[in-house]
């Protein structure tokens, strides 16, 4: 798999796989997801590219406090190859030569698999309760 930079002509793929991986919901866009991010640290949305397809796919961003990975995907067929170890190899690269002293994440608790998967990658539950409040209502 060839990690790189997202760009605009690969985002109908992009959001194919996500909604092949159930990551889309209704409350968020994910065209207007992906123009936000583009605005910011643009070059630390990866996609994983094999023979022309795109199959996997990470949001970073660091905000000199935090760094966060989003949209971690890798297509149902591919995974277990260790391509989304590899985006996260990438995006901690990045996030650690950026002086980032620490990558966090959400994931929701239903997603036994999700967690072992990071728990397997040294990640551990941190004490916090994840909050959040809509500033902008997206619609499809």
């Amino acid at each position: 798999m060839n990690i790189r930079p997202y760009t605009p002509a690969d985002e109908a793929q992009v959001i194919a796989l996500w909604q092949a991986c159930a990551l889309t919901r209704p409350w968020n866009n994910p065209h207007r997801d992906i123009a936000r991010k583009l605005t910011t640290q643009a070059d630390w949305f990866l996609v994983g590219e094999l023979h022309g397809t795109i199959i996997a796919s990470a949001m970073f961003g660091y905000d000199g406090h935090r760094g966060w990975v989003n949209y971690l995907a890798v297509s149902p067929s591919h995974q277990g190859c260790g391509y989304a170890r590899a985006l996260m190899v990438q995006g901690e690269a990045l996030l650690t030569r950026a002086g980032c002293p620490k990558l966090s994440l959400q994931i929701r608790t239903s997603n036994q698999e999700v967690i072992a998967f990071y728990q397997h990658l040294g990640y551990s539950t941190d004490d916090a309760v994840s909050m959040g409040k809509r500033l902008i209502a997206d619609t499809p």
